[in-house]
């Protein structure tokens, strides 16, 4: 298929697709016109970064899944390499959620402060 083929399937665009390529995640094979040809092999490449961004890994976290897609893996995830980064990853996470919850407690302690009263569970309406 050609690139806007691709791109439409993908639900992205041409210049996505370029920039892709640009940085060595999408294959570049021409046909023998000189346009880009692609296979459901991209696609599926494509809907693995797609989805790894949506989980919020950035561009350069999916370059082991779609290296271990273009080895002949059936899954992205089923490399060594990429299991760290499910791990580095994960471990970013808890992170956030650490300073989240952090924030989240000097902010109900300043809230009750303001409010002259002591906390409230919001749950069962019982004070903390």
């Amino acid at each position: 298929m050609r690139i806007g083929e691709l791109a439409a399937r993908a639900g992205t665009t041409t210049r996505t697709l370029r920039y892709y390529e640009s940085r060595g995640l999408l294959p570049a094979r021409r046909g023998g016109n000189g346009y880009r040809t692609y296979d459901e092999s991209d696609l599926k490449l494509l809907r693995q970064i797609r989805t790894l961004q949506d989980f919020g890994f950035d561009l350069e976290e999916t370059r082991p899944f779609v290296e271990c897609l273009r080895s002949g893996h059936p899954e992205g995830d089923s490399c060594p390499a990429s299991i760290a980064v499910y791990r580095r990853k994960l471990a970013e996470l808890d992170e956030l959620i650490g300073d989240l919850q952090t924030v989240r407690a000097q902010i109900g302690v300043r809230l009750a402060a303001a409010d002259g009263e002591p906390p409230v569970c919001e749950l069962g309406g019982h004070e903390l």
